[in-house]
This record gives C-alpha cells, structure tokens and sequence, in this order.
C-alpha cells in the first residue's frame, strides 16, 4: 500500500474544520431521529447519497474524523490506541481516523483483517495512512489505551472465526476501553444477534440513523453508548425507503401524547375499566388502574367482583369501584360508551371465566388491553382470540412477554428474528402486540416496529407489567392512537423506572410518571 502523506495533512485540516481543536470532551453533534435501518436499507442510502453527487470517499473522511473526535473524548494526546481495521467501508473508517489521531498527538497502531489488497474507497483511506501496518493478531492491543474497533460493520451476515474472533476474545477479556464504528464487530444489524462472538464495546458511534442491532438484545449490550452522527446522507432517501421500524423514543410519539386543556373536563380525558381478579388477587388490577390514572385518564373504574369489593375499597380513592360477577355484568358497565378503555388480565385468573370476560370485552366498543391471565385463557384456543380481535372498530392492544408469547403462538416460534416474530403476531391477530423485555417490540398490523431500549433492570419484579397494561389503556381512553400509545406507554414506564432507580417496586411507577412528564414538558 501506498503512503501519502498529503492526504493525510488534508484531511487533518478537514478534522479540523469540521470538528474544531476541541478538547478532548468535545461535544460531538449526535441525530435526534426514530427511524431504524437495516444494513441493506443503510447501504441502499449510502448508494444513493453518492448517485446524488456526494462522493463515497466523503462520506468516509466525515465517519472517520467523527470516530476521531470520540476517541479525543475518551483519551488525551500521547495516549495509544489501537486501531482493528478491516477490509471493508468500516475499516476505510478506521483508517481515515488514525491518520487523523496521529496528527492530533496520538501514538497510534493500526492491524488490518484481510484477505489481498483493500479496495475503492477503502484502500484510498488506507493511503492516507503514515504508518506501519500489521496483520491481525490478538497481541495487537497490547499497551494501548483505547481500542477502535472498525472490523466489521453492520452489514456482517456469518459467524467470525479464525484470528478475526481469537482478536475479539482477547479485546474482550482485557479489560481495555473499546469504541466501536458503526456496531460491535460480531453483532448482526439486523436483529442484535451474536455472529459467533462479538466485541462488547464501551461506547459506538453509527452513522445518519441506528440499525436495528443496536436496540435488540444482546446487541445493545455489546454496544454501550451509542452516538449516531450526522456524515451527510441525503435526507431524501428515508422517502424512498418508508422505513417501518422506529426507536421508541419521544419524537416518534409526543406529537400525539393527550394534553389537558383549559376548556376540558374529566370526561373529555376517557374513562377506563380494570377488571379485577377475585378476592385473595386484587393487587395487580389496583395497580393497572393506578397507572391508567397517573397516565391522564380522566376516570378509572375497578370492575369487580363483589367478594372483594370490601378490600378494593379499603385502598382506592381517586379510582372508583363497580360490582362485577361475570361477563352480563362486564357487559351492562361497558354500555356505557365513555367507559372507552377496559384492561383484563392482570391477576384475572386464567380459565374460562376470562375467557368469558375477554369475549363479552371484545363484543363491546371500548378499545381493549389484553395482558397475562386474560392471553393465557385463550392458549388453547389461539385461533377464537384471532377471530375477537381481528377486524373489531376499536383497537386492541395485547402484551405477552417471551414465555406467554411463545405458548399463545407457537407457529411462530420457527421464526428466528424477534422483530419478524411480533409483526406476524401483529399480522396474525389484527391487534398490536407488545413483545415485553429488555427491548421491548411495539408491533402493529400494517408493519410498523418500534423497538425500546430504556428498560432498566429495576423494572424485573412484580407487578410491573401490571402498570404497563394499565397506562396503555389510560392512553387509548384518552384517544391516542393505539400503535403511538402502546408505544408512549412503553417508553413512559422505562423512563418512570429510571426516574425511581435502585429498589424499585410496581407501585413506585405510577407515582414517578408525573415527574416524567415534567420534563417532557420542559
């Protein structure tokens, strides 16, 4: 390979330029944005960025000095760092920000994955490349401050083997800080999954939008924190590729969250039904209900039965009580068509009883959320709850996790990406399905995705699910569209989680979310 040192001046000065002699903790301009790219989606953007005259050896000069200037973040000149490249468009990155970190005052080394000579865009990056370059190897790290891991993108489809994963290991296991260009190297774009072994990377920097990779477990775990910069993608593609998987985040939805107005009142804001379990199981509902009313919902009812009417009422206050004996009952309350919104499932028992409740629900108006008990009745009978839901004029949401998901639709278990999983689902059964986690899947009939990545683990104990189903129906009583609430309520209840932090319990959640919405708000 050709050295030029021209080049590298050049584009020391384009560094320059472009991100200023910041000190080392200089902010880098990170995309605020909720559309997910696959690798295919990403490339075809890239393609046509350069069909519209940007050249792809820009594009990489401004991946490169953005990788630079996180590495200038993470350590100050002198320091060393070590540079895994590979043969590809990520390893051209990696090569455009050594020569870049190399004249900003680091001792920088560089060892390349290939098979023959770098090629396109790559190789002319590699070109402006001063120094020495060594082949791949697990000793390559050694001594250095900070790893930049650009061996492979988004785009890797096969298991890595050989030395490329014998250089993972040992990146993995020493201990040494790792930046990541575009995704952990063994992470698969598409869907999160571990290609054989994968880096786990301290912090990531992506370009224009993330992958679906970095959002899915485990691939959010082996990327850290995660940095998409703006390289210069033409905005004009996300119209030619309509993508339909989101990040769920607040842009995708706050334009639609319900508001109060000064001219409303309660009836304006819904009125949501939770139905209970039977005397000795009345947390969960008591919990729903509570969440459905922190979320906004101008009223809430418990339906319950009358043998625990007397311990239901020992602890509401804001949230009303109705007798409710079985299905006839369910059917006078929801008569009443403000009563917009009905919840079953929490603690609800799983038997025909439900099931009876489900369908007397599902015969109603009322938008519906279907949560545990209320999923379970029908595990056997999968296909009567397909003919409920499909086609009903007002929306219904339902919410397994994985264990209720895989016994609810077992056909759909020979799918191997989660995200194609709970599209079918969605498909399936006319209803959006929230797939529960630590990356939990919004889907809906007509395709859409919308994938969270702000669960912390906090939020594994008792109850919680409970209060999820409960915001998701206070959101759809107040008439937020059932895709965009289901995904609020998601969001909502990861970020009222994080709010409360270590020692978290179901009932802290609905008391954090006003503090939530206050920054909203802000």
């Amino acid at each position: 390979m050709a050295n030029n040192s021209s080049l590298t001046a050049e584009w020391a000065a384009r560094f320059s330029t472009l991100l200023g002699d910041a000190p080392a903790d200089a902010d880098i301009a990170s995309v605020e944005a909720v559309e997910l790219l696959t690798p295919e989606e990403m490339g075809l953007a890239d393609r046509q960025t350069i069909a519209a005259g940007t050249p792809g050896i820009t594009l990489m000069q401004r991946a490169g000095a953005a990788v630079a200037a996180m590495a200038r973040r993470r350590v100050p000149p002198g320091s060393t760092v070590a540079i895994l490249a590979g043969p590809g468009n990520n390893g051209g990155d990696g090569f455009v920000a050594a020569a870049l970190l190399a004249d900003a005052g680091y001792r920088v080394t560089v060892a390349l994955l290939a098979n023959g000579e770098l090629s396109g865009d790559a190789a002319t990056a590699a070109n402006s490349w001063v120094g020495s370059i060594e082949e791949l190897h697990p000793a390559a790290i050694e001594g250095s401050h900070l790893i930049i891991d650009a061996l492979f993108g988004a785009g890797l489809d096969r298991p890595i083997e050989g030395v490329g994963a014998e250089t993972i290991e040992a990146v993995n296991a020493s201990g040494i800080p790792v930046l990541s260009v575009d995704l952990p190297s063994g992470i698969d774009g598409r869907d999160g999954k571990v290609l054989g072994t994968a880096i786990r990377a301290l912090e990531t920097v992506t370009f224009f939008r993330r992958k679906p990779g970095h959002v899915l477990m485990p691939g959010r775990m082996h990327a850290g924190a995660i940095t998409v910069v703006d390289i210069g993608i033409h905005p004009a593609s996300l119209q030619t590729l309509a993508p339909t998987s989101f990040y769920n985040a607040p842009l995708l939805w706050l334009s639609q969250l319900p508001r109060p107005t000064l001219d409303g009142h309660k009836y304006d804001r819904g009125h949501t039904i939770v139905v209970s379990g039977p005397m000795t199981r009345t947390g969960a509902a008591r919990l729903a209900a509570r969440g459905a009313l922190r979320v906004g919902a101008g009223l809430v009812t418990v339906a319950s039965p009358r043998e625990a009417l007397a311990v239901h009422a020992s602890h509401l206050t804001a949230i009303m009580l109705l007798p409710m004996d079985g299905s006839i009952d369910l059917v006078d309350i929801l008569a009443d068509q403000r009563r917009n919104a009905v919840v079953i499932g929490p603690a609800s028992g799983v038997g025909d009883m439900t099931a009876a409740l489900v369908e007397a629900a599902l015969g109603m108006t009322p938008a519906a959320v279907l949560d545990a008990d209320a999923l379970m009745s029908f595990v056997d009978r999968a296909e009567r709850l397909a003919e409920l839901t499909k086609g009903r004029a007002e929306p219904t949401v339902i919410t397994p996790h994985e264990g209720e998901f895989a016994r609810l639709f077992p056909d759909l278990l020979e799918i191997p990406s989660k995200l194609e999983r709970a599209k079918a689902a969605a498909v399936k059964s006319g209803a959006i399905v929230v797939l529960k986690g630590p990356d939990t899947i919004v889907a809906a009939p007509d395709g859409r995705l919308a994938i969270a990545d702000n669960a912390p683990p906090d939020l594994a104990t008792a109850g919680t699910g409970d209060v999820l189903a409960g915001m998701i129906g206070g959101l759809l009583a107040q008439g937020m569209p059932a895709f965009e609430a289901a995904a609020a309520a998601v969001w909502l209840h990861g970020a009222a989680a994080r709010e409360k932090g270590p020692g978290l319990i179901a009932e802290d959640l609905p008391e954090a979310l006003p503090a939530v919405f206050a920054r909203l708000s802000g």
